[in-house]
């Protein structure tokens, strides 16, 4: 018998496999890059992929919330007939609104982007104050070891104003140069991908690529 999940389970499956292939992906470029041998370190991999499972719910809640409210096809307003026995006009099909596409995409590129981009980095810099110092581990059963191992990670090691601080430092590039791929990938979902699944499996696939860069950002 085949396991069945909810929409929300299967995209953070989804999003969490992609956000590690994507940090693998980007170790494996830097190792091209500066010439060395291809060692994969585990930590920062399973550091994406939990960042991917926690930041999933409240993102899918958001996408259902803008569709919910400003729907891609809104239903066309039925005319009365004039009299109760003239036959009913034919059904119009759904358009596209463009009003709401755009207020959505306005939405998602503002507050969207802002609360995404203080998830991200709060999370960077509170996980790697709080494995300081920050292990490399290049087996993955003993990154898998360790991650699931007693006082891995200390919350008590953080100091949260420095990780507050240290988040906005990093704000301002980070939204500009997410408004180099998000714009377009938000437009071709609320446009064209009518399900808010479909739109999470685009926007993840796309999120690879944007994983590749955060990673080079949380390597600094």
């Amino acid at each position: 018998m085949a396991l069945t999940y909810s929409p929300m389970v299967t995209a953070m499956i989804q999003n969490a496999a992609l956000g590690g292939l994507a940090n693998v992906l980007a170790q494996l470029i830097l190792a091209y890059r500066s010439g060395s041998a291809v060692s994969i370190d585990w930590v920062p991999v399973f550091q994406f992929l939990l960042f991917n499972v926690l930041s999933t719910p409240p993102n899918f809640l958001w996408q259902e919330f803008l569709e919910s409210t400003f729907p891609a096809y809104p239903p066309p307003k039925t005319p009365h007939p004039k009299k109760s026995d003239d036959p009913s006009p034919p059904p119009t099909p759904a358009k596209l609104s463009i009003r709401n596409t755009f207020i959505k995409l306005a939405l998602d590129q503002t507050v969207g982007s802002t609360v995404n981009t203080l998830l991200f980095s709060n999370y960077t810099h509170a996980v790697r104050s709080a494995l300081h110092p920050v292990p490399r581990i290049t087996n993955l059963f003993k990154a898998i070891s360790f991650w699931t191992s007693p006082g891995a990670v200390d919350l008590t090691r953080v100091d949260w104003n420095a990780v507050w601080a240290a988040s906005l430092d990093d704000f301002w590039p980070i939204v500009f140069a997410g408004w180099k791929l998000w714009p377009a990938v938000s437009l071709v979902n609320f446009s064209a991908i009518k399900t808010v699944e479909a739109r999470n499996l685009v926007g993840a696939t796309a999120g690879v690529f944007w994983g590749i860069y955060m990673s080079f950002v949380a390597a600094q």
